[in-house]
């Protein structure tokens, strides 16, 4: 088989890692690709944006399946040409990923069907805003509509931040707040099956202790000790089944990696969002664990044949990844530094997979985003594949580099709750 992968990212690193170890895949691609990917795949420059030179690119490479990493290429649209010219693509089409490309959209698939989530208004007024914020009170949840590349939401205590960020948005969905620990769960789903895989749990925080700006995610980590026994199975019976089945009866199937960001509230489970691809940085550490080869398992959701799959295989090691990001991220990240300490990670026992990277005229690794790495690790449990992972962390240097110290530790140190 062979696969091209679309995208630029650690999301997209992990995926073509796991690609690159399948048996079944003789050639590998992906575009535009960084660094680190070029170690796994051949590279190939594209505007992901673009359908028809995405679809080109993919005939020219013969490719048997296209895999689409990030949510703007499939809010634009990109997988509908491809799927027009008869090539595989794992991915959902424009109008099923609104269920990412708009916060409103989702929220009326959810209601109808009947999937629970937060009460929320949509404003796109400051009076409308202001109303929505005073019937809820605080903390205030206020979402950007659109695309903001994980950092379109701002949780708050100040009202007038709240404001502020809801004036800057075109449109906004203002919703109550959720108690509870968060837990983001995937799902493989060809349109009518659905497979969930196993649940991990991100950081969105950028300082320790959950301080500081959102941010696209700072760490992960699986499996979750604390989550509540027959947690997968509710979730698949009440939001990610009955979600997939609405999208079907519009006539819009969704096709792709189902994302869910669920709060275990103090009422109930209560899906937070749905993202239209798999999750950076939880992609790093969920595919660290997959012992079943991936790209048979994307083919069939591509080709409609997910149900006729046997039940996938997980190891029982737990993983860790951690984030290091360039200094000034997420407001305004530094970039061109080189970077030091890749082998010596990877000797270490860490995977190190590249977020916001480039190659340098003389092949030096450098600094070319926000998020640079994700350093991942497994290991017998989460207190080692935390210790491993950020060993590996200790060996990577790049100026102004910063990172959280805390991912999976109160997990790893028996804490009910994280």
């Amino acid at each position: 088989m062979k696969v091209l992968v679309i995208g630029t990212g650690a999301r997209e690193h992990a995926l073509c890692r796991s690609l690159s170890q399948d048996p079944a895949v003789s050639e590998l691609h992906c575009a535009p690709g960084n660094a680190g990917i070029a170690r796994v795949a051949a590279l190939h420059p594209v505007d992901q944006l673009d359908g028809a030179a995405v679809t080109a690119l993919a005939r020219e490479l013969g490719a048997d399946l296209v895999v689409v990493g990030p949510e703007a290429p499939l809010v634009a649209g990109v997988a509908e040409p491809l799927r027009a010219a008869g090539i595989p693509v794992f991915g959902p089409g424009k109008e099923a990923a609104q269920l990412e490309g708009s916060k409103a959209f989702a929220k009326d698939v959810m209601a109808a069907a009947g999937v629970p989530t937060a009460r929320s208004y949509v404003c796109t007024t400051p009076e409308e805003a202001a109303a929505a914020l005073d019937a809820f009170g605080a903390p205030y949840v206020v979402k950007d509509d659109g695309l903001a590349a994980g950092k379109g939401v701002v949780v708050t205590e100040d009202r007038a931040a709240a404001l502020e960020h809801a004036a800057a948005c075109e449109r906004v969905v203002i919703e109550e707040y959720l108690d509870g620990p968060e837990v983001s769960l995937f799902a493989i789903t060809d349109g009518t099956t659905v497979l969930p895989l196993v649940p991990a749990q991100d950081f969105k925080r950028a300082l320790d202790g959950d301080r500081g700006p959102n941010t696209g995610g700072m760490g992960a980590y699986s499996p979750l000790p604390w989550a509540p026994e027959g947690l997968v199975a509710e979730v698949l019976e009440s939001v990610l089944q009955p979600t997939v089945d609405e999208l079907r009866h519009r006539g819009t199937p969704f096709s792709g990696l189902l994302y869910a960001g669920l709060a275990l509230t103090s009422r109930g489970t209560r899906v937070i969002e749905f993202n239209a691809r798999f999750g950076d940085p939880e992609t790093q550490v969920v595919l660290a664990r997959l012992r079943t080869p991936l790209a048979g398992v994307l083919l069939a959701a591509a080709d409609g044949t997910l149900g006729e799959l046997e039940p996938l295989r997980w190891s029982e090691e737990a993983a860790v990844t951690v984030v290091m990001a360039s200094e000034g991220y997420p407001a305004s990240p530094r970039t061109g530094d080189p970077i030091e300490g890749l082998d010596a990670a990877e000797a270490d026992g860490a995977s190190v997979l590249h977020a916001g990277t480039r190659s340098g005229p003389a092949g030096e690794v450098l600094t070319a985003g926000g998020r640079v790495l994700s350093v991942t690790a497994v290991g017998a449990d989460l207190a080692e594949a935390r210790a491993k992972a950020y060993a590996g962390v200790a060996e990577i240097s790049f100026k102004g580099a910063q990172h959280r110290t805390d991912i999976a530790a109160a997990a790893a140190a028996g804490q009910q709750l994280p």
